[in-house]
This record gives structure tokens, C-alpha cells and sequence, in this order.
């Protein structure tokens, strides 16, 4: 059975329009916990001449973009935030993403590999411009204690957005989830005080692989499925491959990204 995902955020030309990751476990995510007793929530202006803003005039044509249809309205002065775990492949990664993306289009030919990966701790979110240096401020503070730390991601699994409109496999997280949801909280409570939507009760962390447009969660699940998680099992040093360590936590919020390096075991 997939995994629902909420807020799949369709692309900005240049995203990485896998901010489907936010994904909860099977029954779809949760809404947001609102604010946390105490926490004053920080007024969101209305659109303020001269915001700096750009993406301007943004097309919201699909066949821009492979059919991918935007989460949200594009708004001037709106900036499309994200906090994640950045992943960079190494070659052997790309290898076996390929034995899987080949696969998997036995059953769905349209189904296409990422060209980034990540893993999220946030949905995709909408800030107002002058709020992100505030935000990233809070971000950087909260996060400022974390330590470097690993999570072994094997288990194949799929996924669809909020309104089934694309479809991924992933690669979830079957250690290192303790780790994932201190972090999260901490998000989280960022995002409550910018009265944002936090991320879900019981989430699904994974790395998405692949992707294809519409709900082909049915054809890709099963025998597909079996298939797919028999090619990590036995490919060679999968083991040592896809035991990640985790360096840095980002945020990207329209095209400004920001990083937020954890703590080595020295410092």
C-alpha cells in the first residue's frame, strides 16, 4: 500500500521538484499542530510595495515541466520554503538507481529518475520575503546543537502526493529515526512560530528515487515492488552504500539557498 504525501510541491523551473518528500505513512499526513502554548505567533504582512521577488511572472504551464502540476498558486512576494537533509550520490548510487528506474519502467515506461536527492524535514511552505532572514535566523539557532549522525535508508516503498497527481519510489529510512524526528522537532517549532503548516505526526523519511505523473501507486506496488527491493538487497556493497551520514541541513526558500552544518564529534 503507498504512502500518502502531502504538499508536493510542483516545481519553480530550476527546483528540485522532489519536495514530495515530506511524505507520511500510509493514511496521508496529519494537518499542522499549531502553535505551541507561549509561542507568540509573528504577524505575515500583506504584500508590501517593492517586495523583491524573483520569480516573476511564473508560468504555470504542465508541459513545461513533464506534466507536474503546481502545489500552490504562484503569488509575488510568496517564497516557497523548504528544509531538507541534502544527499549527494556517489557513483555506485547512481548505478543502482538505474537497475531501479530500468526496472520499474518494465511496469510504468514514464516513470523518470530524480536528478537531486534529499531527504525533508519540513513541507514546502510559503514565506513572505521578509521573513526569511528571521526564519533562517530561528533555523540556524535551533539547529545549532545537532551532531553529525547516520541513517541507513534500504527499504523501498511508494509514494503519492496529496492530490495523487505524480507518484515516487523512495527509499525509507529503516534506521535513524530517533535522530530525524529530534531534528523535525525542532523544525518544527520554527514553523510555529511563523504560524506554518509542521510537519507530519508520523512521518515516512526516505530519499526519493524516481517519479511519474498520476497515481500509478497500483502498478508500481506488488510484484514491481518485490522486484525492486530484491535489486537493493543484492546489489553489491548495498549495505555500505545506502548507510548515509548526515553533514548539513538546508534550507531553500525561492532561489536563496541556506546551509546549517552539524556538529562533528571534535566541536
Amino acid at each position: 500500500m503507498s504512502a500518502g504525501l502531502v504538499g508536493y510541491s510542483s516545481s519553480e523551473e530550476d527546483e528540485q521538484e522532489e519536495e514530495e518528500e515530506r511524505g507520511g505513512r500510509s493514511g496521508g499526513a496529519q494537518g499542522p499542530r499549531g502553535a505551541s502554548a507561549g509561542h507568540p505567533r509573528l504577524p505575515v504582512p500583506a504584500g508590501l510595495p517593492g517586495d523583491p521577488d524573483p520569480e516573476e511572472a511564473v508560468s504555470d504551464d504542465s508541459a513545461r515541466h513533464g506534466g507536474r502540476i503546481r502545489g500552490f498558486p504562484h503569488e509575488r512576494g510568496n517564497w516557497a520554503t523548504h528544509v531538507y537533509l541534502p544527499y549527494v550520490a556517489q557513483e555506485e548510487f547512481l548505478e543502482l538507481l538505474e537497475l531501479l528506474v530500468s526496472r520499474a519502467r518494465t511496469y510504468v515506461p514514464s516513470v523518470a529518475a530524480m536528478e537531486e536527492f534529499h531527504l525533508s524535514l519540513s513541507q514546502c511552505v510559503v514565506l513572505r520575503y521578509h521573513w526569511i532572514d528571521p526564519f533562517v535566523r530561528s533555523l540556524r539557532e535551533r539547529l545549532a546543537a545537532f551532531h553529525r549522525f547516520f541513517c541507513v535508508a534500504d527499504q523501498v516503498k511508494v509514494y503519492t502526493n496529496h492530490n495523487k497527481t505524480r507518484t515516487f519510489i523512495g527509499l525509507e529510512v529503516s534506521a535513524g529515526h530517533f535522530q530525524l524526528l529530534e531534528l523535525v522537532s525542532e523544525v518544527d517549532r520554527v514553523l510555529e512560530e511563523f504560524d506554518l503548516p509542521t510537519f507530519y505526526k508520523d512521518p515516512s523519511f526516505h530519499i526519493s528515487l524516481a517519479w511519474c505523473v498520476g497515481d500509478l501507486s497500483s502498478k508500481l506496488e506488488g510484484q514491481c515492488l518485490q522486484e525492486l527491493q530484491d535489486i537493493v538487497d543484492e546489489f553489491e556493497d548495498s549495505a555500505l552504500l545506502l548507510r548515509v551520514q548526515w553533514e548539513q541541513i538546508r534550507c531553500k526558500s525561492g532561489n536563496k539557498y541556506f546551509s546549517f552544518p552539524l556538529r562533528t564529534s571534535e566541536q
